[in-house]
C-alpha cells in the first residue's frame, strides 16, 4: 500500500516525471545535434552543387572550388581534385580567398565534410560581398544530400 511518501526504493511520482523529462529533453537535443551534425536536412537545390557536379565544373574552370575544412582533415582525406584549400578558421579567410578569386562575383563552391560549415560561411561571405556562393551540401564525408566526394570514389589530392 502507498501512503504518497516517496520511500528510498521509489521516487516520488513527481521526481520520477521530471527524470522521464530530463531522459526526452537530453534525447530531443541529441536527435537535433546528430541531425545538424549529419546535415540531415540538406538538399542540392537553388545555389547547390551535387559532389559529382562541383567536381566537373571545377575541372572546367566554371567555378572556383574551396575546401574549407581544418588541415587535419586534408591531411586524412585529401582535397577534392580541383579544389583550393583554404581554412575558414583563418583570420585572413576574405582576403585569402580575393586573391584567388578577385572577382567577387564569381562562382565559388564551399565544400567541407558534410555540409554545416559550408553553409555558415556562404552566409558570411554574402554579408562581406560575395554574391555568387554556391553550396557544395554533401561534402566529402555525406550527409543528408547526399553520399558524398568520398563515397563516390571522386579524385582526392593529398597535400
Amino acid at each position: 500500500m502507498t501512503s504518497g511518501v516517496p520511500s528510498p526504493d521509489r521516487p516520488s511520482p513527481r521526481r520520477a516525471f521530471a527524470r522521464r523529462g530530463v531522459l526526452v529533453g537530453a534525447l530531443a537535443f541529441g536527435g537535433l545535434t546528430a541531425a545538424r551534425w549529419y546535415n540531415i536536412g540538406g538538399s542540392v537545390e537553388g545555389s547547390a552543387l551535387s559532389v559529382a557536379d562541383a567536381h566537373s565544373a571545377a575541372l572546367l574552370g566554371d567555378i572556383t572550388l574551396i575546401d574549407i575544412r581544418r588541415p587535419d582533415e586534408w591531411a586524412r582525406t585529401g582535397i577534392p581534385e580541383g579544389a583550393d584549400a583554404l581554412d575558414m578558421r583563418d583570420p585572413d579567410f576574405a582576403q585569402k580567398l580575393l586573391k584567388l578569386v578577385p572577382d567577387k562575383s564569381a562562382p565559388i563552391a564551399l565544400i567541407c565534410a558534410r555540409g554545416v560549415r559550408t553553409r555558415a560561411l556562404a552566409k558570411r561571405l554574402t554579408e562581406a560581398g560575395f554574391s555568387n556562393i554556391i553550396d557544395v551540401p554533401e561534402g566529402m564525408l555525406g550527409s543528408g544530400a547526399g553520399p558524398g566526394w568520398l563515397a563516390l570514389g571522386l579524385p582526392v589530392t593529398r597535400l
